[in-house]
């Protein structure tokens, strides 16, 4: 049984790791909506350091040791690579686990609450907007920083925190049973953008049919490449390390550079309903895949290479899906604010997907131009 998280013990759970020094404080951190995050500050011989807690959701992560077994080999991989590179602050570009005391790296309290530990990274921030080309470059070099570090990491096939995370036939094959289902009556209501969805089905499982005939590699992603989840030297505004590694997982490369840009790219927001708004904006583009290859373009294949236009419409096109789907089912999965909500966010995804293939070309050349 899992405590109600108002009932959360931090300092007690602190005890299940292996934390030099004495105690000072420990307190809530950040604005995360799905794992409890604390920071912990000890004195250790006169010196103050600081730790991050948190207590994982198993809720939504119902496979705590899977996910843990990933960072745990993740961060350790990431870091013995920047050490044989010799870069000067590998405790900084990549996250360091604090071991558990019965072992490992995952404690449960007496209540079964699942809790991890790491070391703090000083002197950095994060920040949730897409407000430049330099915030859109530094992201995209730490996030295919990342995925170089991870791109020879032997072994074992990495656990699938969440199943089909991603996987387009799937979402589609979703989209038909809720056309099929229609319990609400409200496909007679959405026929053009039905038959838009539909439209686009043959192209949906490109990436998915590449990567099962092996003409395209699966790698480990990180699957939510959001800006907040890139952490900023406070001095410099270089990105340093990514975090919040609860969904590193093997997928296609293509997760990580279209999702950032399903969001930072777009000139509205992701429920606009002043469609004029939403447009796909290049400059972030640019900057974005000039970061990008920085780092990926030594291990990226010219096939992905070749697609990654394609993954940039991709988001866009499932999230259309997923949010009709969503309102033709009666508004099960997404939270919505009045009745058309994931009608009106379907549209503005469908806008954006206009606007990113009117781009194609242009983002084709800039990627060659970049290659030259």
């Amino acid at each position: 049984m899992v405590m109600n998280n108002n009932s959360l013990d931090p300092r007690k759970a602190l005890s299940g790791f292996c934390i030099y020094g004495d105690f000072v404080d420990v307190k809530p951190y950040g604005t995360g909506h799905i794992n409890d995050t604390f920071l912990a500050t000890y004195n250790q011989g006169g010196t103050v350091v600081r730790y991050t807690l948190q207590h994982l959701n198993t809720a939504i992560f119902k496979d705590p040791v899977g996910l843990m077994d990933n960072v745990r080999r993740v961060t350790e991989h990431s870091r013995r690579r920047l050490i044989e590179t010799n870069d000067p602050e590998p405790s900084r570009k990549a996250l360091s686990l604090i071991p558990a005391c019965k072992g490992g790296v995952l404690h449960f309290d007496e209540e079964g609450n699942a809790w991890r530990c790491y070391s703090f990274i000083e002197g950095a921030f994060t920040v949730d907007i897409v407000d430049s080309e330099k915030s859109a470059f530094e992201a995209a070099r730490s996030f295919s920083r990342f995925q170089a570090l991870l791109a020879d990491m032997e072994g074992e096939r990495l656990n699938e925190t969440i199943p089909d995370f991603h996987n387009t036939p799937k979402r589609y094959r979703d989209f038909h049973a809720a056309l099929d289902a229609d319990k609400m009556g409200r496909a007679k209501e959405v026929q053009a953008e039905i038959d838009f969805a539909l439209s686009q089905e043959a192209d949906a499982g490109r990436i998915v049919n590449l990567m099962k005939s092996g003409e395209m590699p699966e790698r480990a992603t990180h699957n939510d490449t959001k800006i907040n989840n890139v952490l900023l030297d406070e001095k410099t505004g270089e990105g340093i390390c990514v975090i919040d590694l609860d969904t590193v997982m093997p997928n296609y490369i293509f997760s990580d550079f279209g999702d950032f840009l399903r969001s930072a790219a777009n000139t509205g927001r992701e429920d606009d309903k002043e469609l004029d708004n939403v447009n796909f904006n290049m400059e972030i583009f640019e900057a974005f895949t000039k970061g990008y290859l920085k780092s990926a373009r030594c291990f990226l294949t010219p096939l992905e290479i070749e697609n990654l236009p394609y993954a940039a419409a991709l988001f866009p096109y499932m999230q259309t899906v997923r949010f009709l789907a969503d309102y033709i089912n009666g508004d099960t999965y997404y939270k919505i604010q009045y009745p058309e909500h994931n009608l009106v966010r379907s549209k503005a995804q469908f806008k954006l997907l206009q606007s990113v293939e009117a781009h194609k070309e242009q983002m084709q050349e800039f990627i060659k131009q970049q290659l030259a």
